[in-house]
């Protein structure tokens, strides 16, 4: 399970192995909002060689806009290329693109919404294709889109994206990247709410994001224990053909409720093997 994915400018290879060793989950080759119209074509040589060679952690490439210029290019030069974890989609808005990319690439696609269009289309991009492997936000250009100045005005939408992920049978959605690099107080509330909303993990755009985003979503001892003991009611309940279980905290469990808990200790059995 990836909880923190590190975006590095597609332009700036002196970079790239800087971000392996970072050490995040995954490293993601940016190849559109970092680089500028002029660079693009360097940033989509240098992402493919780089992506080509082997490293200790997943490498992700987000390409261009799908309906601009620069796509095409990107996805000739990705194409095939071994070693490609996946390609993370912006400013999705309809299922017909993803599709379209899924026709010409063999990897997993990870569509953003990043619009009102988008968001009303979650659903049907989320299960678009079978290689769509997550869905997630971009918060920049939704908050132009939606002329949203303050974060309770995102709250409906992020709910959605999750409804929408859960409903496809995809993993929860990682929360967007945090913009500040230097308010790592701020970072850490926001992935606080994050998480009770039903997000697991985030993007990052600075290496000392990275500490914040793992204390945040690592789980404590004491959720460990009681997803733990759900996990064993509920086992225990099921031997004796009874759907539901009260335990002895006085908690009222059933199967609905053992994806989180299993969710809750394979993220502990992740810490616990270390990188």
């Amino acid at each position: 399970m990836l909880l923190t994915l590190l975006y590095v400018p597609g332009d700036r290879p002196d970079r790239f192995d800087k971000a392996v060793d970072s050490g995040a989950d995954a490293v993601i080759v940016d190849l559109e909002d970092a680089v500028v119209a002029a660079r693009k074509g360097y940033a989509r040589k240098a992402a493919a060689e780089f992506v080509g060679a082997r490293h200790r952690v997943p490498v992700f490439v987000r390409v261009n806009e799908l309906t601009g210029p620069d796509v095409a290019a990107d996805l000739d030069a990705l194409a095939g290329v071994p070693g490609l974890a996946g390609l993370r989609l912006p400013k999705v808005e309809s299922p017909e693109t993803v599709r379209r990319v899924a026709e010409r690439v063999s990897v997993p696609l990870h569509p953003l919404v990043e619009s009102a269009v988008g968001v009303e289309r979650a659903y049907e991009i989320a299960g678009a294709h079978p290689a769509v492997a997550s869905i997630g936000l971009g918060e920049a250009d939704l908050r132009s889109d939606l002329g949203v100045t303050a974060e309770e005005g995102l709250s409906w939408v992020r709910g959605r994206i999750v409804v929408a992920a859960r409903a496809a049978g995809l993993p929860p959605p990682l929360l967007p990247v945090y913009p500040n690099v230097t308010d790592l107080a701020g970072l850490a509330e926001s992935c606080a709410t994050g998480r009770r909303m039903g997000f697991v993990g985030r993007t990052a755009i600075h290496p000392r994001q990275l500490p914040v985003i793992v204390t945040a979503f690592r789980p404590t001892a004491e959720e460990v224990s009681r997803a733990r003991e759900l996990l064993d009611a509920v086992a225990e309940a099921q031997t004796r053909d009874s759907g539901t279980v009260v335990l002895p905290d006085g908690r009222f469990a059933d199967r609905a409720m053992v994806a989180a808990a299993r969710r809750t200790v394979q993220l502990a059995q992740r810490f616990a093997a270390g990188p």
